[in-house]
């Protein structure tokens, strides 16, 4: 029986593969949680399913596990993109976690007009975004996309997927999701703790694929929108239908 460590790889996995481990890999099974040889674990990939592993090599610096057999199929995610403003650091770290619990195929940081944080680092969100699959027991991890402008990311969209943006001037109002919509390829865009410029909304309504929404009668803060706003999604038109 496989143990509860779950380890996200970039190798192929399959019956009788075997896995190298970096340093940090190495680090984090045998220096935090203690695994040694014959240990079992549970590996993944974005394309291969869960695999039960057998530890064959353990080092300070490296090691490397056996793959055995597979536990669970590939489990994708609906074809959904989280587009938010990004906010100070701790918060912007549980977007992004928040986002892969609940099944987002993409995680992608708009820098908007009112947009007042950091320079947001891609790599270190990605690790976050990472760690967050490996509790939560993904078979996938989103990729995080590299920050951009909120003009360029309007100005190269592709049509076919359908935006839904948190809308706060429409706070207290009926804005429901267009219905007969499910399966189709959709983005949630979530806006800065300032809420989204005049010439931003004004854009985004005149767009035939954008859908404003209201997430009920009081603002909320821009972690708190990301939560509720993918609650809003998935149980609308997501797999928690």
């Amino acid at each position: 029986m496989a143990g509860n460590v779950r380890l996200f790889v970039n190798d192929d996995l399959g019956q009788g593969q075997s896995v190298s481990l970096s340093r940090p890999q190495a680090h984090y099974l045998f220096g935090v949680m203690r695994l040694e040889l014959g240990a079992q674990l549970l590996l993944f990939n974005r394309q291969d399913g869960e695999w039960a592993a057998e530890v064959t090599e353990a080092g300070k610096r490296g090691g490397q596990v056996l793959c055995l057999q597979q536990q669970r199929p590939l489990a994708m995610p609906p074809d959904l993109w989280l587009l938010f403003a990004p906010i100070k650091k701790a918060r912007t770290d549980f977007i992004v976690e928040k986002a892969v619990e609940m099944g987002v195929r993409r995680i992608c940081p708009v820098l908007t007009e009112f947009t007042n944080a950091e320079r947001v680092k891609q790599e270190r969100l990605q690790a976050h975004a990472v760690e967050a699959a490996e509790q939560c027991g993904a078979t996938y991890v989103p990729e995080v996309a590299a920050a951009e402008k909120f003009d360029r990311v309007l100005g190269g969209w592709d049509p076919a997927r359908r935006i839904m943006f948190c809308n706060e001037g429409l706070a207290g109002s009926a804005a429901p999701l267009p219905g007969g919509l499910a399966g189709a390829s959709w983005a949630v865009l979530i806006g800065p703790e300032g809420g989204f410029s005049q010439p931003e909304r004004a854009r985004l309504a005149k767009a035939d694929h954008a859908h404003g929404v209201s997430l009920g009668p009081r603002i909320l803060r821009a972690d708190t929108a990301a939560v509720a706003a993918l609650t809003l999604w998935q149980t609308q038109l997501g797999d928690w239908r």
